[in-house]
C-alpha cells in the first residue's frame, strides 16, 4: 500500500474534448478517415478550430500497417506548424501513454492543445469477428516461430495461461470470470453507446463456448471499427472551454519485462504495482482515494489482476472482490462503468479513456456514478507486459 503524501496537487494540464467516429461492427470507412472524423469531433467539443490544434499525437493497433495512419494525417487535417507530431507504438498501453506525453508536453510549453487519436478496422468484412483480426502469433517464449508452429495464436492463448497461473496461485475460479464478465454486461445495459446490452446470466456465462480455457466468449473483448480522440490542453484553457474540463492529476507507467527465469511470475507480479504507486505518488494520494476504474480489459483476467495490482483489493482476492459485486453497480468500487472492452466495445486504450472522460463530466446519464472524484484509467499491453495509467477528477485540486 502506498504512504499518502500530505499535500494539495493542483493540476495543469486536462483533457478538453471527446470526439468519437461512426462505430460499427460493418466497414465505416478507413482507419485514417476514421481518425480524421475523431479529432475533428474532438476539435468541436472542446470548442476549438482544427487550426488552434498544435500538437497530434496517433496510436494504430499493432495489427495495422503504419501506412494505414500516418504522419500525414496532419495533411488530412490541415493543421500547419505543428510543436509536437509522434506516432506511438506502446501496444495496448499507448492510448494512456498519448494522454501522458500530451500532458508534460503542454506543462513544459511545447504546445497549446494535443489531439491524441486511436483508430482500427479489424473487422474488415461481413460476419467477421475478433478471432478473424486477432490470430496473430504473440512471442512469450523468446524462441524465433515457436509459438506460431504450436498453434499458439493470439493474444487470447497467451492471457488464458496468466489466468490459469492466477487460478493456480490464489483459487480463483471460473465463476469469478463470469461475475466479472456479468458486471460488465450490467454497465453497459445502462449505456447506449455500448455493443452487448442483452442481460445475462451465470448460466449464460457458463453455457457459453470455450475460446481458450478458461476463457469463454463472454471473457473476451468485442471489436469494433471506429475511431477516438481527445484534446489536451492547459488547464486554465479548459476551465475556459464549452465542457466540463477532465484534470489529470497523477500518471505512471510499469514495464517489467520477461527474464525468462523460474520464479519470474509476470502473468501475476506485472508492472501495473509500478505505475500504480508512481501515479499516487505523484498526485499525493492513496489507492483507497480513487472513487471508480476504467480499466483496460480485454480479458476479464485482466480487470481481476488489475484491482490486485493496483492495490484496490489484496492480492490474490481479485475474484472473490467482483464476486462479492464491489464492481457492478451499486458497488463500492464502480468498475468499466460503459461496459469495457468486454460488452462495451474494444478500441483498445480509448475505450477506458473515453468512459472516465464521460464520467469525470457527469455526463454518463442512467450510469453516472455519483462519486466521480477520482478515476483510475489503465493501458495495458503485450500479454501483461507494458502499464500505463492516470488519475483524473472533476476537481482541478486535490486536498
Amino acid at each position: 500500500m502506498v504512504t499518502r503524501v500530505k499535500k494539495k496537487t493542483r493540476a495543469r494540464a486536462a483533457i478538453a474534448g471527446l470526439g468519437f467516429s461512426a462505430m460499427s461492427r460493418q466497414p465505416v470507412g478507413t482507419i485514417r478517415e476514421l481518425a480524421a472524423t475523431a479529432v475533428a469531433a474532438a476539435a468541436a467539443d472542446a470548442g476549438l478550430r482544427l487550426q488552434d490544434i498544435d500538437g497530434l499525437l496517433l496510436n494504430k493497433s499493432p495489427a495495422a500497417e503504419p501506412e494505414e495512419l500516418p504522419l500525414r494525417l496532419q495533411n488530412d487535417l490541415g493543421l500547419r506548424d505543428l510543436g509536437l507530431l509522434a506516432a506511438m507504438d506502446s501496444e495496448g498501453s499507448t492510448a494512456v501513454q498519448m494522454v501522458q506525453y500530451a500532458a508534460m508536453a503542454v506543462r513544459e510549453g511545447l504546445v497549446k492543445s494535443v489531439a491524441c487519436v486511436f483508430a482500427d478496422t479489424p473487422l474488415k468484412g461481413s460476419g467477421a469477428g475478433g478471432g478473424d483480426a486477432f490470430a496473430l502469433a504473440m512471442p512469450l517464449t523468446g524462441v524465433e516461430g515457436w509459438e506460431a508452429q504450436q498453434g499458439f495464436l493470439g493474444a487470447t492463448a497467451a492471457y488464458a495461461l496468466a489466468a490459469r497461473r492466477h487460478m493456480a496461485l490464489y483459487g480463483s475460479t471460473a465463476e469469478q470470470l463470469g461475475a466479472y464478465a456479468l458486471a460488465c454486461r450490467q454497465w453497459a445495459a445502462l449505456n447506449p453507446q455500448a455493443f452487448l446490452r442483452k442481460p445475462m446470466t451465470m448460466d449464460d456465462y457458463l453455457a457459453s463456448p470455450f475460446v481458450v480455457e478458461p476463457f469463454r466468449v463472454f471473457d473476451c473483448c468485442f471489436p469494433v471499427n471506429g475511431a477516438v480522440a481527445l484534446i489536451v490542453t492547459s488547464a486554465d484553457r479548459a476551465v475556459d472551454g464549452p465542457q466540463p474540463p477532465v484534470f489529470i492529476h497523477g500518471m505512471g507507467q510499469g514495464h517489467r519485462g520477461r527474464s525468462g527465469l523460474s520464479g519470474d511470475d509476470p502473468e501475476v507480479f506485472t508492472g501495473a504495482i509500478q505505475a500504480g504507486q508512481t501515479a499516487y505518488r505523484s498526485a499525493g494520494v492513496n489507492a483507497s482515494d480513487v472513487t471508480q476504474c476504467q480499466f483496460y480489459d480485454a480479458f476479464s483476467y485482466a480487470g481481476i489482476l488489475g484491482l490486485e495490482a493496483y492495490g484496490l483489493c489484496p492480492r490474490g482476492e481479485g475474484g472473490a472482490f467482483v464476486a462479492q459485486g464491489h464492481t457492478a453497480p451499486g458497488g463500492k468500487l464502480p468498475v468499466n462503468t460503459g461496459g469495457g472492452h468486454l460488452s462495451g466495445f474494444y478500441l483498445q486504450g480509448m475505450t477506458p479513456l473515453s468512459e472516465a472522460v464521460i464520467q469525470a463530466r457527469g455526463a454518463g446519464g442512467a450510469r453516472q456514478v455519483v462519486r466521480n472524484d477520482l478515476i483510475l484509467v489503465t493501458g495495458n499491453g503485450g500479454c501483461l507486459d507494458y502499464h500505463t495509467c492516470v488519475l483524473v477528477s472533476p476537481h482541478r485540486t486535490l486536498a
